[in-house]
């Protein structure tokens, strides 16, 4: 129960936090208002994060808590396809309606200078655990193709979303997200159904 609640109070932290840096800018965020928003202390605060600059590498947890409740919305009905696109239709949609272009250009550029923990490649989070799954059940189901393994197209599936967000920030937004990946990832994820 303790471990529950020390997350619940450390996703309070995180979520308030990209909510006032969605709403007010990084530079503009005071680690007060992140407290007073979240409902928790001073000393939860610094308990969890030695700053502000530490909540940049809390993006990908953001993400992971969006899987979860997109995790609920998944029905056997859908094809592993059919799956792979609405969870990257409905991330990409929260990521361009609700988190900052230049927060998602800082974290990116964080992961390739950092030297210490690449939080985007950590396979202990959810979405890896929910891709391996999904793919998984789809190859066994005959859904999708068996030439090459479980982990090659969990990597090829994440790299083609890592790439999406990358174009992106590169481009400064200025086309819209879910848009374009609507029509770009079903043609990459062609090549993982079954030759007929």
């Amino acid at each position: 129960m303790a471990k529950k609640n020390a997350r619940n109070t450390r996703g309070k932290i995180v979520s308030a936090a990209w909510k006032l840096f969605y709403e007010q800018g990084y530079e503009d965020t005071t680690v007060e208002e992140i407290i007073a928003l979240s409902g928790t202390s001073k000393g939860s605060f610094y308990h969890y994060f030695d700053g502000k600059d530490a909540l940049l590498s809390t993006l990908s947890s953001l993400f992971d808590e969006k899987y979860e409740e997109l995790m609920e919305e998944l029905t056997p009905e859908m094809t592993a396809m059919e799956q792979l696109l609405f969870l990257n239709q409905e991330l990409f949609k929260m990521i361009e309606d609700s988190i900052s272009l230049d927060l998602l250009a800082r974290l990116y550029s964080t992961q390739l200078t950092t030297s210490g923990e690449k939080h985007l490649l950590d396979h202990n989070r959810i979405y890896y655990k929910l891709l391996r799954k999904i793919i998984a059940k789809g190859r066994e189901d005959g859904q999708l193709s068996r030439t090459s393994s479980v982990s090659e197209m969990v990597k090829l599936y994440a790299l083609c979303e890592r790439a999406l967000l990358y174009d992106w920030c590169l481009c400064a937004g200025e086309y819209s997200l879910v848009e374009y990946s609507g029509r770009v990832l079903p043609v990459f994820l062609s090549s993982f159904l079954p030759q007929k």
